[in-house]
């Protein structure tokens, strides 16, 4: 799934807060969205593997989710949120696309790394690739009624986020053969910097 779709599934997760503990809301949706982006800061570097941990986030969110709840503050509320995010990111890729520069082939057998068990996690594809219309569909899907919940500055966030969804979608395909055509131009000594399914 595109990045959009995991920033704005984390946000939501935070949805609660706004009947629960109101004062607190704009923390969990902003560590909420921190989450949902921050497994894919590996894009360059091993990516769905570097910092994608579908069990290891699981697992430590919910430790992290009982403290928010006995002792709501800032900091529980922040950190719960992130891992949730996090791992909500990681459990979902493997319901998209492999891990390939043109996924909607479906020729990969990989679509995020399991720590624990040491192996790669086939695709399920449920989202063909990110950037599939359905992917834009769930996009839409979490961000309105998040543009219902949240305001100033979190609501340019989100309209921002719905902005960049719909202009991946539209490029997606274009990019992936922008990137087949631009890479083998590139000097050799890029090559250590390019993820795998560039080259």
């Amino acid at each position: 799934m595109m990045l959009p779709t995991h920033v704005l599934a984390g946000m939501l997760l935070a949805a609660p807060l706004v009947r629960a503990a109101p004062e607190l809301a704009p923390v969990g949706f902003a560590a909420g969205f921190l989450g949902g982006l921050f497994p894919d800061l590996d894009m360059y570097t091993g990516h769905r593997r570097t910092l994608h941990y579908p069990v290891y986030y699981s697992v430590l969110a919910v430790p992290a989710l009982l403290a928010a709840v006995d002792a709501p503050s800032t900091l529980t509320v922040g950190v719960a949120f992130f891992l949730l995010g996090a791992a909500l990111h990681s459990v979902a890729d493997m319901y998209g696309g492999g891990l390939e520069l043109r996924p909607w082939e479906g020729n990969s057998d990989r679509a995020v790394y399991d720590h624990h068990r040491e192996k790669w996690i086939a695709p399920r594809r449920g989202v063909r690739y990110d950037g599939a219309v359905e992917d834009l569909a769930l996009s839409v899907g979490l961000g309105v009624p998040l543009l219902l919940l949240v305001d100033s500055p979190l609501r340019q966030i989100v309209i921002g986020t719905l902005a960049v969804a719909v202009a991946y979608t539209v490029l997606r395909r274009r990019l992936a053969e922008i990137a087949a055509a631009v890479i083998p131009l590139l000097p050799s000594s890029l090559d250590p910097y390019l993820p795998d399914r560039y080259r």
